[in-house]
C-alpha cells in the first residue's frame, strides 16, 4: 500500500496517463485496427516488423497527442461537460504549458518514427497533424465535426499502402471509405453521450443535427462499411475467414443498435466501446485470409 508521499510522487505519471488517455486505450484501437487493415491488404500479408513496429508505436504517439490537442483547444468547456469534467486541464490539475511540454515528447518521437519511412509517406504526415489539430475546432463551426474525424482517424489508411509500397488505387480508397463511415457512426454514438451538454454549450455534432434519426443515420452508415467491405472480399478473392469475419462486424452493430434503443449515456458508452471488437473482428478475417 502506498503511503501519502509515494502517491504524490506518482500524481504527474498519473495526470499524464489520464491526459493522454493511455488508461483509456480504446482511441488507440479504433485508430490503429484500420491502419493493420490497410499494411496487410497492401502487403498482401505480414508487412515486415519494421512498418509493424513503426505504425503501431506511432499510432499510441498520435493518438495520445491528439488527446492532448483536443484537451488545449476544449480547456473552456470540458469543465461543464458531465464527462469531461474531471481531465487535468479541465479539473487544473495540470497547467497549459506542461500539457504542451508532454505534446512536444510525444510528437518528437512520432516524427521520428516517421523518417525510417518513404518520402511521400513523411510528406502525407504533415497533413496529419494538421487534420489533427484542426479537428477540435470543427465543433464549434459544423453539425459534422464527425465527418472531419473520419478523415483523421482513416489518415493511417493512405499512409499504410503508401509506406508498404502499394499505389494509392481503387482498393486504398475504398477502404478509406468504408473506414470513414464507420467512424461517423460511431463518433456520433460518442457524441449522444454529451448531447445534452454540448447543446446547452452551443455547441454542435451530428448527435445533435439527426436527433431522434441519430439510430437511423448510424446503421446506414454501418451498412455502407459492411457492403464496402463485403466489394473488397469479393474483388479481392478473399476467402471464407474473410466472410466470416464481415458477418461478426455486423452482429457487432445489431448488438449496438439493441444498446442504443435504451436511451441513456451508459448505453451510447458501451455501443461506442463495442466498435474495438468490430475492427479487431475485420483484421482477424483479413490476417485470416493471408495466412
Amino acid at each position: 500500500m502506498l503511503n501519502p508521499f509515494q502517491a504524490d510522487r506518482l500524481m504527474p505519471v498519473r495526470t499524464a496517463v489520464s491526459l493522454t488517455r493511455l488508461d483509456r486505450p480504446i482511441g488507440i484501437f479504433l485508430l490503429l485496427w484500420p491502419t493493420l487493415w490497410a499494411l496487410w491488404i497492401c502487403s498482401a500479408g505480414w508487412p515486415g516488423s519494421h512498418l509493424f513496429f513503426v505504425f503501431t508505436l506511432g499510432t499510441v504517439f498520435a493518438r495520445s497527442a491528439g488527446c492532448i490537442i483536443n484537451d488545449l483547444v476544449d480547456k473552456d468547456f470540458d469543465p461543464h461537460v458531465e464527462r469531461t469534467r474531471f481531465r487535468p486541464l479541465a479539473a487544473q490539475q495540470l497547467s497549459v504549458k506542461s500539457a504542451f511540454l508532454i505534446l512536444i515528447c510525444l510528437l518528437v518521437p512520432c516524427f521520428l518514427l516517421v523518417l525510417t519511412l518513404n518520402t511521400w509517406t513523411i510528406i502525407m504526415s504533415f497533413g496529419a497533424l494538421i487534420v489533427m489539430s484542426a479537428y477540435p475546432f470543427m465543433k464549434r463551426y459544423t453539425h459534422f465535426p464527425q465527418a472531419f474525424l473520419g478523415i483523421a482517424f482513416s489518415w493511417g489508411i493512405p499512409m499504410a499502402f503508401s509506406a508498404g509500397g502499394g499505389s494509392l488505387d481503387a482498393t486504398m480508397w475504398l477502404l478509406l471509405v468504408a473506414n470513414w463511415a464507420w467512424v461517423i457512426a460511431y463518433d456520433t454514438q460518442y457524441a449522444m453521450v454529451d448531447r445534452d451538454d454540448d447543446i446547452k454549450l452551443g455547441l454542435k455534432s451530428t448527435a445533435i443535427i439527426f436527433g431522434k434519426f441519430s439510430h437511423i443515420v448510424i446503421g446506414f452508415l454501418q451498412f455502407i462499411s459492411l457492403c464496402i467491405l463485403i466489394f473488397l472480399g469479393e474483388s479481392h478473392g478473399f476467402g471464407l475467414i474473410y466472410q466470416i469475419s464481415v458477418l461478426g462486424a455486423g452482429l457487432c452493430f445489431f448488438y449496438q443498435h439493441m444498446l442504443l434503443s435504451k436511451a441513456t449515456r451508459e448505453n451510447y458508452f458501451k455501443a461506442f466501446l463495442n466498435n474495438h471488437w468490430v475492427g479487431f473482428i475485420i483484421f482477424v478475417g483479413v490476417c485470416g485470409n493471408f495466412f
